[in-house]
Formats: C-alpha cells, sequence, structure tokens
C-alpha cells in the first residue's frame, strides 16, 4: 500500500500522543513531522514541507488541537486517492462540540463538492487535507509569490483533480461556537484587511492562469441601447417582505423619509405574509400614495422573483434600489447619494457601504463593511473570491428588465452583480448608507450545517457559471 506522510502544528505533548496515536491505527501512516513555530499559510511553510516529504502522499491537519482519525481512515484515503488519481482530498467529519452541563456532543460535519467556481478562500475542507506528493511538489514549486496568509489557498487553487470523500472519517474538536448569522461577515472584518487584500492576489493570479481574468473596459449605460422607456419616478426603494410585522414599519418610514432632487417611491412587494404584514402596509400605503403595495397573483416567488415583479412593475423608477424589510437607511440622503452616483460613475450598479447594528441600532461587530478591497481596476474579478458585494445594492431598471433575477431566495443579488459586473462597471460608494439590524428574526441567523451547505454550493454554482462565461469572453 502506497504511504502517507502527515505534518501537524505544534500542539502540547499530551495533544500530539493523541493524535499521532490515532493516525497510527492505518497501515499506511509512516511518521509525523511537527511543525512547531511556523504558520501553513505562508509560502515558505509549504516549500519546507515539499521539501521534507518522502512518502507518496501528505497529509496536513490544519488544527492545533487533538485529531482523532476514523478507523482505518488514512487506508482509505491513500486507497481512494489512487482509484481516483486525486490531486487532494478532503473529506466530511465529525465535529466535538462541548455543552454548557460539561459534557460533549459529536455531530456530524458534512462538506460540499469543490467545483471550479468554489474561488472563495474560506471554503471548507476541514482540518485534514490530503495531497498527492508529486502535485504538491509541482505547485510549490510554481509560487512565484511569496505569501504570509494566502499560500494554503493559492495551493488548492493550484490542484487539478480536487476529490471529496463523503464518509466521516475523522473527529475535530469545535472550537467556534457562533451561530452562522454571526460567521456570516467574517470575510469582510476590516480587521483581516492585510489577509483580504492578499487573498485577491491569489485570486487574481489563478483567473489569469484559467483564461478568466477581465481587464478593465466597461460599457457605459445608454437608455436609447434598448430603447427609450418612460419611467413614472427617477428611483423607486424595492422592499420584498414576508412576515416582517416587527421591523417593515421601520423600513418602509426609513425609506419614504428621504429627501431628494427627483420624485421616487417604495414599491413594497409583500409575498402573502400572514403575520399582519399586509393589514400594516394598507394602512401605510393609505396614507402616503408614494407606498406601491404589491401582492403577487403567483405563490412561488422568491425574493429574487419578487425582484423581478417590482422591477416590472409600472410604477417602477429607473433605478431601482433595495431596501430589506429588517433594515434601514442610515439617513434621509442615501436615495439622493446613489442616484448621484449612477451618473458620476458612469455605472449599471451602485453598492453602497452599511453599519452593523442590533435590533436596537446599537452598532456591533465587525462594524462597518464597506468592501474597500473592491477596486476599479480588479473589483469585478475579486467578486469572484467574495461571498456578497455589499449593500444597499441599487440597479439600472433598463438593463434589469433585460438580466432579471433568479428566482431564490439566496444569492439572488449576488448571481445578478457578478453577471452585470461582467460588462458595466459598478459603482461603490464609502459612506455608510444602510444599517443592517441583526437579529433572531433573521433568516440566516441560526443555520444548519445543510442549509449552510446549501447556500454555499449554490453560490458556488453562481461562481462556476460565470467563471465559465468569463473564459468563453476571452477566447
Amino acid at each position: 500500500m502506497s504511504a502517507i506522510e502527515c505534518f501537524i502544528p505544534s500542539m502540547s505533548g499530551e495533544d500530539i500522543s493523541t493524535t499521532v496515536e490515532s493516525l497510527n491505527r492505518s497501515e499506511a501512516f509512516t511518521g509525523v513531522t511537527i511543525l512547531s513555530g511556523v504558520s501553513l499559510r505562508s509560502t515558505e511553510t509549504l516549500r519546507s514541507i515539499a521539501e521534507a516529504v518522502s512518502e507518496k502522499f501528505i497529509l496536513i491537519y490544519t488544527k492545533a488541537m487533538p485529531l482523532e482519525m476514523g478507523m482505518y481512515a488514512l487506508d482509505r484515503i491513500v486507497s481512494i486517492a489512487e482509484d481516483t488519481g486525486a490531486d487532494m482530498l478532503y473529506a466530511d467529519h465529525y465535529k466535538l462540540i462541548s455543552k454548557e452541563d460539561g459534557t460533549s456532543e459529536r455531530k456530524r460535519h458534512p462538506l460540499i463538492e469543490c467545483q471550479k467556481g468554489a474561488l472563495r478562500d474560506d471554503f471548507d475542507f476541514g482540518s485534514v487535507l490530503v495531497f498527492r506528493s508529486t502535485s504538491f511538489k509541482r505547485a510549490v514549486r510554481a509560487m512565484e509569490t511569496d505569501y504570509e496568509f494566502g499560500a494554503l489557498y493559492d495551493l488548492r487553487l493550484r490542484m487539478k483533480n480536487i476529490v471529496h470523500v463523503n464518509e466521516c472519517l475523522y473527529t475535530e474538536i469545535e472550537t467556534d461556537a457562533r451561530k452562522s448569522g454571526e460567521k456570516q461577515f467574517d470575510y469582510v472584518d476590516p480587521k483581516n484587511r492585510d489577509v483580504q487584500i492578499e487573498m485577491e492576489k491569489v485570486c487574481t493570479a489563478h483567473l489569469k492562469r484559467v483564461g478568466a481574468w477581465l481587464e478593465p473596459k466597461f460599457l457605459e449605460p445608454d437608455i436609447n441601447y434598448f430603447g427609450q422607456d418612460e419611467f413614472p419616478v427617477k428611483a423607486s426603494v424595492v422592499i420584498p417582505v414576508f412576515n416582517r410585522i416587527r421591523t417593515v414599519r421601520d423600513a418602509v418610514q426609513s425609506a419614504l423619509s428621504q429627501v431628494c432632487s427627483f420624485p421616487y417611491n417604495v414599491i413594497v412587494v409583500d409575498n402573502h405574509s400572514t403575520d399582519g404584514t399586509t393589514e400594516l402596509l394598507e394602512e401605510l400605503a393609505a396614507d402616503d400614495d408614494r407606498l406601491v403595495h404589491v401582492i403577487p397573483a403567483r405563490y412561488d416567488l422568491g425574493i429574487g422573483g419578487c425582484w423581478n415583479l417590482a422591477v416590472h412593475h409600472e410604477e417602477c423608477g429607473e433605478y431601482a434600489v433595495q431596501l430589506d424589510s429588517d433594515d434601514v437607511y442610515s439617513g434621509a440622503d442615501t436615495l439622493q447619494k446613489i442616484v448621484d452616483a449612477f451618473a458620476l460613475q458612469k455605472c449599471a450598479m451602485v453598492v453602497g457601504t452599511y453599519q452593523m447594528t442590533d435590533f436596537q441600532m446599537n452598532p456591533i461587530p465587525p462594524g462597518i463593511i464597506d468592501h474597500k478591497e473592491w477596486t476599479e481596476d480588479n473589483g469585478r474579478n475579486n467578486a469572484l473570491r467574495v461571498n456578497g458585494l455589499g449593500a444597499p445594492r441599487a440597479f439600472w431598471t433598463p438593463l434589469l428588465r433585460k438580466l432579471n433575477l433568479p428566482n431564490t431566495s439566496y444569492g439572488e443579488d449576488y448571481a445578478l452583480g457578478l453577471r452585470i459586473s461582467r460588462d458595466y462597471r459598478i459603482g461603490r460608494i464609502y459612506d455608510v448608507l444602510y444599517c443592517c439590524r441583526r437579529w433572531d428574526g433573521n433568516s440566516d441567523a441560526a443555520l444548519d450545517i445543510e442549509k449552510v451547505n446549501a447556500n454555499n454550493l449554490y453560490k458556488d454554482r453562481i461562481r462556476t457559471w460565470e467563471l465559465e462565461a468569463r473564459i468563453r469572453m476571452n477566447k
């Protein structure tokens, strides 16, 4: 049987003994190297591993916590690697989660398939990564840039045949007990700016290698290109809503309080609410004729479908501006700033900056989310790496009526942003325009692993489609 050599980070002597003992239960295991005082995210460390390894396969463990491999797990990994010719393998596993009563619970942690569009640098491979040594060495030799944070990301982007073993082959200790909604914005935490910049360099180099990188050349919106349309107002604030009786009044009043040099309205698409939201919106619409209350005739609409209904509505303005039913604009000048940006930046979409708050509007970590890693030259390329483009989002309605949004309730705005950025400039506003309220009623506040995986798999598919489209564009 082919052999596998293991590299693990420094940990306590007892934890090392426990980890090595679990590795040693497989015939394929030949030895372990302790990586003391180095970072696995650095190119220098990967080079040292490439020089040291002598076996056919490499296992890298990325956590400084005890690892428990499953029975004959390494033998199974090596067997699958031989059968598939894999350059890299990763596996489902268990997480050992501490409970309040002092006991622990073992929970299954399934992973998702790594496809061409799985370009985000926070893709979950688990903490056990296995590489074919020849593929590992070839990739490391090809690395021309020394990275402090992005070496593992660079390495895996260079792997051609990545195999997901959907069997639970090991147990790791869970060290992050936060809910999904609390983890959601880690990738844009301002404290990680240096990391983000380096990850962008890695991704950009990869896009150039595969022929998907786009030069900073953009079409400019031309209303005559699509045919002259007459709009009843300059801008429409679009609010899809379902059962948000606690928050929708604040959102609507925030929209109706805008002070602008142009006429605007607010289109609320009420997707058959049952908690009193519908009745509240009827009352608000009766008091202000700028509020257009729309109840779909269809019952199969997601958030994207509700947006399409609003955008194609006869009352929709030349620009359609997003506001979620949980959230509020930060001031009365938000809409004016957004519409001004379309003309100044000659763009088909505008994305602003938002402040994370609790339900009572008190700022909470990670604070202000500004996506300053977005640049004129490389923003639309970097958009394939991150899991979102920011908020609030606004669109040029004639183009939106041509493209439409996917009829989903997750990722619909990201899909549209990627599609627009393929051809058009996306404008940015770095003033805080929006308060994103986090509370238990958010739809993404506490998702289970199956739902998180489904959401991530869909966004990776969106990226795959966009990646393939851009490669074809460049041929």
